[in-house]
């Protein structure tokens, strides 16, 4: 791990209230996929190419035609508001051009955002799908450049530690009956068509972890996939994202595959680019970042992993993300 990183988490946890600490901290189950996240990053193993010319690296790349600074990106979260005061806004000054995905359970609502850089939004479909579709609109009009169906949470299961929402996180929705505004287990395929047309937008969906759903997802529409077990919030023993991510990649090649989950450094991230992801997205270190420092703790956050990427392509003989292939790795 970043030694920022880590500096990040300690400090967080000195100033938040125990609920909201734990909300972000706990995994679900015996947090066995939480714990495993950072593990399956780590035993991989990289086979270096040397004397190559890496006097200049550049981490810029493009995802879904958005040109990018880094392929590392902030991954939805709920409740920003509830970590520190500036909530959502505070975390997407402090990113920058980095690629943000905003959270339905966003504490700002949207319009409250701007400006900002590139980003999109993630979307749960609602028992009332009214409220979703009111929700997308908004944000195409705002500016976002695709939606993230989340598609591993039909409903929330009991999680480890007994911190929760300090913050209230439908302040962004239309007005609604009660019920209404949750998760509908009912959605199917079928929700990434209709997402589609409604906002005008492509949709990716994340929270897949086999090939099987990720061609299904792509027949069905979707321009892309997150590969995600929720940071080993939804069904533990979910198998981690770096064993699941080179079959995910192996089939659906003609479309961006992006990860999250347990992903702690540049060379973590380099990993991820050599067994195809085409961006990573980083959720708890952003929130102990906002904690820890608002806008300014989110900025230093991406730029260390930025830098550690940076060092970790040029000792790899990568001068450019698309150097970055399948081979260094073992």
């Amino acid at each position: 791990m970043l030694p920022l990183l880590r500096a990040h988490e300690d400090a967080a946890r000195a100033v938040l209230p125990q609920a909201a600490h734990d909300y972000v901290a706990t995994g679900a189950g015996d947090e066995a996929s939480l714990s495993e996240a950072t593990t399956a990053w780590g035993s991989l193993r990289l086979r270096p190419r040397v004397l190559r010319d890496v006097s200049t690296v550049s981490t810029a790349t493009s995802v879904l035609g958005v040109q990018l600074p880094s392929p590392v990106g902030v991954a939805p979260t709920a409740a920003h508001a509830m970590l520190h005061p500036s909530g959502e806004r505070g975390t997407t000054q402090g990113a920058g051009a980095h690629l943000v995905v905003v959270s339905t359970r966003s504490t700002t609502p949207l319009e409250d955002l701007a400006p900002i850089g590139p980003w999109w939004l993630q979307a749960y479909v609602m028992r009332d799908r009214s409220l979703t579709a009111d929700l997308v609109q908004r944000a195409a009009a705002l500016g976002a450049s695709a939606i993230v169906l989340t598609g591993d949470t039909p409903l929330v299961p009991v999680r480890t530690r007994p911190g929760g929402l300090t913050a209230d996180v439908t302040v962004g929705l239309a007005p609604h009956a009660e019920g209404a505004a949750e998760q509908d287990p009912a959605t199917g395929l079928d929700a990434i068509g209709w997402l589609a047309s409604v906002s005008g937008l492509p949709v990716l969906v994340k929270g897949v972890l086999r090939a099987d759903d990720a061609r299904d997802c792509i027949a069905a529409g979707a321009a892309g996939i997150v590969v995600s077990n929720h940071g080993g919030r939804q069904l533990d023993r979910a198998v981690a994202t770096a064993v699941a991510l080179p079959e995910v990649v192996a089939a659906v090649p003609d479309v961006p595959v992006l990860v999250d989950g347990g992903l702690r450094s540049g060379t973590d991230v380099l990993c991820a680019l050599a067994l195809g992801a085409a961006a990573v997205l980083v959720g708890r270190p952003v929130l102990w970042a906002l904690s820890a420092g608002g806008a300014d703790g989110v900025r230093d956050c991406l730029a260390a992993y930025d830098a550690d990427l940076a060092v970790a392509m040029a000792l790899a003989g990568c001068p450019t993300v698309t150097d970055i292939h399948r081979s260094l790795l073992t």
